[in-house]
């Protein structure tokens, strides 16, 4: 007996075009639970490793979006070398029919099964008698499809604008705050620092407006919330990069929150929202050159931001 409405799909970043995938499928069959199947990791990081994609979300984010699109269940499946080798109906037998669907959504473009032999016609084919297939045209953006590939390139370049064009929002890069070298204190804009890990995207080096959100419910100084009470979602100056002025290595995202030096976030989960681009990152001899360069980055970041000094 059918009993699930099916989506599939990678839906890395979780985009207008996979949003409304999800809603679409939710108005066909608004009776049934809406089950989204995804996969992790990225198959071509499995299959070709060497030009896998860097992930616009952790897994727990997608999760978590998805969940936010209207997903009433997640199913992830390990993909492995040996599922890349299942056949078209392989995955309908023993990934599809164990959720009984009554209706599989997918996109226009899916493909799935060895070598991506399967195609929308093919899942038709295997699901005649059993279930609904439908198929939905991507979503576009003037005259691009949305898809993942244009988010990472605008994000690439460090075009943040063009990249939650696409992506329906500002792009979010999540993270724990690490102990740094407290230098930007010493400075006079101390930074919530989030290392960056090889296998995410993050913004081109440079220095951006935007937002920081703690997402832990505890407050500016690690006090609970009150009960119904929305997280502060704080104006900052966004560093990316390496700190090449202090010969740094590790790529970071540094966060200086607009006015504040009371704030209480090592080892707090945060959000870092992406507004705008103010300039590419600089290597600076001077130190006071340094200073001023980040006073007139963080006056550009009121300016963006609509905000007013303290």
């Amino acid at each position: 007996m059918s009993s699930a409405t099916v989506v599939i799909g990678n839906f890395d970043g979780v985009h207008p075009g996979h949003r409304e995938v999800l809603a679409e499928a939710r108005r066909r069959r608004p009776d049934l639970p809406l089950v989204v199947v995804t996969f992790w990791p990225h198959p071509v990081s499995v299959l070709r490793p060497e030009v896998g994609p860097m992930l616009l979300t952790s897994l727990e984010a997608r999760i978590e979006l998805l969940t936010a699109a209207g997903a009433d269940r997640v199913e992830v499946i390990e993909f492995t070398r040996e599922f890349a080798a299942w056949s078209p109906s392989d995955f309908v037998e023993k990934v599809l029919v164990p959720l009984q669907p009554a209706v599989v959504v997918v996109g226009e473009n899916f493909r799935f099964g060895h070598r991506a032999a399967g195609t929308v016609a093919t899942l038709r084919e295997l699901a005649a008698g059993r279930f609904d297939v439908d198929a939905l045209t991507l979503v576009r953006f003037g005259d691009e499809e949305t898809c993942s590939t244009r988010i990472r390139e605008a994000l690439a370049v460090g075009d943040v604008v063009h990249a939650a064009e696409h992506l329906g929002r500002p792009f979010c890069f999540r993270g724990v705050v690490a102990h740094g070298d407290r230098r930007g204190r010493t400075l006079g804009y101390p930074t919530a620092n989030l290392p960056v890990p090889p296998a995410l995207a993050c913004p081109a080096d440079g220095v951006y407006a935007g937002w920081v959100t703690r997402r832990d419910g505890l407050d500016a100084h690690g006090e609970a919330l009150p009960s119904g009470t929305r997280a502060e979602r704080w104006p900052a100056a966004i560093s990316v990069g390496t700190n090449p002025t202090f010969d740094g290595v590790a790529r970071r995202v540094e966060s200086y929150v607009l006015d504040r030096d009371d704030l209480e976030l090592y080892d707090a989960p945060i959000s870092v929202e992406f507004v705008a681009r103010i300039r590419g990152q600089v290597r600076f001899t001077d130190i006071d050159e340094l200073i001023d360069t980040m006073a007139d980055d963080v006056a550009r970041c009121r300016e963006l931001l609509g905000t007013a000094p303290a």
